[in-house]
C-alpha cells in the first residue's frame, strides 16, 4: 500500500468517525453501537498511522517502504502511550 492510499484510508476513517458521532447526537444510533464501532475505527486508525510511520522510517533509513508489513491490531494496541 502506498503512502497516499494510507492517507486516504485515514481520511475515510476519520470522516466515518465524525459521521458516527453526529448520528449518535441525532439519536440515530445507540451509545453501545457508537462505542463498538468507534473502537473498531480507532484500532484501524492506529494501524494506518503505525504503518505510515514505519514506511517513513524505512524510507529515511534508505530501505524500501514496500517491504514494511502492516502491524496487527493486537500489536498496535499493546504499544505504550
Amino acid at each position: 500500500m502506498e503512502d497516499k492510499q494510507i492517507l486516504q484510508r485515514i481520511t475515510s476513517l476519520v470522516d466515518e468517525e465524525h459521521q458516527l458521532r453526529s448520528r449518535r447526537l441525532e439519536g440515530e444510533l445507540s451509545s453501545a453501537e457508537e462505542t463498538s464501532r468507534l473502537r473498531d475505527l480507532e484500532e484501524a486508525l492506529d494501524q494506518c498511522w503505525d504503518l505510515l510511520r514505519r514506511r517513513r522510517a524505512a524510507r529515511d533509513m534508505g530501505t524500501d517502504p514496500d517491504d514494511v508489513n502492516s502491524p496487527s491490531k493486537s500489536q498496535v494496541e499493546k504499544y505504550l502511550q
